[in-house]
C-alpha cells in the first residue's frame, strides 16, 4: 500500500485478538521446531496447536488463515458466524476463509490442519543459529543495521515476506535513520536482504488501523507518514540507496530524496497507487516531475507504469545500473572510496544542494499525507484494497 501507516494490521497477530473468534494465537518465537511424524488425531491435532506457536518464520497470510479456518472447521465445524461487514476486513478475510470450507468434516478438518503444521515445521532451518548474525546491532528485528569503513548500512531484513514494510519497520527505521545521522560514518546506505529491495507496504497491516475508528485511525497514519518521510527530508549525510531487486511503493516514491541511487539491472520500479484507490507519497509528487519529466512521472505516478533499471537511469530517477552479477562488488568498492572523502565537506555540501528546497519538501509531504488521510477513509480505496487481497488470495 502506498502509505505507511495506514498500515494494513496482521492476521497473524490480530486472529487472537478478536475475541468472538478467538481461537488460537500466533506469537513469532524465537524457538526451532523439527518435523514431527503427525497424524490425525486429536492428541496429533493439539500438538500441532502448540507446534505453530513454535514456528520461527512467519507464513503468508493465506496460509494463516487457512490455519485459521481449518482450527474453526476441526473445533466448530461449517461456519456458523454472521458474515462481517465491508469495512470489518480481518473478520471478513477470517469469515471468507472458513465459508470456503463449506460441509468439511471436524476429523478431515484436523488431518488438514496437522498436515499444513508438519509442512510448515518442515521447511523451517535446522540450526538456530546463522553466520554473521553476531553483526546485527541489538535493537533491530526487521533490519540489519551494521556500521563499518565509515558506512552504515541499514538492511531490509523480511527476506520472506520480499521485505514489505510493516508497521514496525517504519519504527525501526526511523529510529536508525536517527542514529545513522548522529554516529561516525561518513555515509549512509540503504539496501534489501535477499532478491527483493521492498516489494512496498504490507498489506496485511492494513486492517490494524481501520478496525475501530476509521477517521481517527487515518489520522494518526497520515501523521506517522509525514514524520517518516521527514526522516530522509532532514537526513544530514549522504544518502545512498543499492537497489538490489525490485521495488514497489513508498521505497520507489523515497528514492527522490536520496543523494544517489545504484541499482541492479535485475531492479525493477512500480508505483501502483490508483490500482489501490490511493495517491503519491513521499514527495513523490513534485520529485519525480522535477527529476524525469512530468510526463514520465505521470505514467508512473497516476497509471502506475513498471520500468525497467535502466529505463530508470535513462530519466534520471537512478544513478547507474550494474550488472546483477557484479553489481555487490562494485558498488561497495566505490561506496568505500566515498566514505573515506572528509565527512564534514560531504555534510556541508549536501546542506548546499538540498537546504533550499528542504522548507518546501516538507510543505509538500505534509499535504500528500493530507490527501491520502482523505483516501484511506474512501470507499473507492476500501474497495480497490479489498479487490487486490483477493485477488493475491487466488493465487
Amino acid at each position: 500500500m502506498a502509505a505507511a501507516a495506514a498500515g494494513l494490521a496482521s492476521i497473524w497477530r490480530l486472529s487472537h485478538r478478536l475475541r468472538p473468534l478467538q481461537v488460537i494465537s500466533f506469537p513469532v518465537l524465537q524457538l526451532h521446531m523439527s518435523r514431527i511424524a503427525m497424524g490425525g488425531s486429536q492428541k496429533d491435532f493439539e500438538m500441532a496447536v502448540n507446534q505453530v506457536k513454535r514456528l520461527k518464520n512467519e507464513p503468508g497470510n493465506e496460509v494463516k488463515l487457512k490455519l485459521y479456518a481449518l482450527y474453526k472447521q476441526a473445533t466448530e465445524g461449517p461456519c456458523n458466524m454472521p458474515k462481517p461487514g465491508m469495512f470489518d476486513f480481518i473478520n471478513k478475510a477470517k469469515w471468507d476463509s472458513w465459508n470456503a470450507l463449506g460441509n468439511l468434516s471436524k476429523e478431515t478438518a484436523r488431518q488438514n490442519y496437522v498436515e499444513l503444521v508438519s509442512n510448515l515445521s518442515a521447511s523451517e532451518p535446522s540450526s538456530p543459529g546463522k553466520p554473521g548474525a553476531g553483526r546485527k546491532q541489538a535493537g533491530y528485528d526487521t533490519l540489519v543495521v551494521t556500521s563499518e569503513d565509515g558506512i552504515t548500512k541499514i538492511m531490509f531484513n523480511r527476506p520472506t515476506k520480499k521485505n514489505a514494510l510493516n508497521h514496525q519497520m517504519y519504527q525501526e527505521l526511523m529510529a536508525a535513520l536517527e542514529a545513522a545521522g548522529k554516529d561516525d560514518s561518513a555515509i549512509t546506505v540503504i539496501t534489501g536482504n535477499g532478491d527483493y529491495y521492498s516489494s512496498g507496504n504490507d498489506l496485511n497491516n492494513f486492517t490494524d488501523s481501520l478496525q475501530d475508528d476509521i477517521e481517527k485511525s487515518a489520522q494518526n497514519a497520515a501523521i506517522l507518514l509525514r514524520n517518516f518521510v521527514g526522516c530522509f527530508i532532514d537526513f544530514p549525510k549522504p544518502l545512498i540507496a543499492m537497489v538490489n531487486g525490485p521495488a514497489v511503493g513508498i521505497p520507489v516514491t523515497l528514492l527522490g530524496l536520496f543523494d544517489i541511487i545504484y541499482a541492479s539491472d535485475r531492479a525493477t520500479f512500480h508505483t501502483p497507487f490508483s490500482h489501490l484507490g490511493q495517491s503519491p507519497e513521499g514527495c513523490s509528487s513534485y520529485m519525480f516531475p522535477k527529476i524525469m519529466g512530468s510526463a514520465k512521472a505521470a505514467e508512473m505516478l497516476i497509471f502506475g507504469k513498471k520500468i525497467t533499471a535502466k529505463e530508470a537511469c535513462a530519466q534520471g530517477l537512478v544513478t547507474e545500473v550494474f550488472p546483477d552479477s557484479t553489481f555487490q562488488k562494485e558498488v561497495w568498492t566505490r561506496l568505500k572510496v566515498y566514505a573515506k572523502l572528509p565527512p564534514n565537506a560531504m555534510r556541508i555540501s549536501k546542506q548546499l544542494i538540498r537546504n533550499m528546497e528542504k522548507e518546501k519538501l516538507h510543505a509538500i509531504n505534509s499535504e500528500e499525507c493530507r490527501v491520502l488521510q482523505s483516501r484511506w477513509q474512501s470507499e473507492e480505496c476500501a474497495n480497490a484494497v479489498m479487490n487486490f487481497l483477493s485477488r493475491k488470495a487466488k493465487l
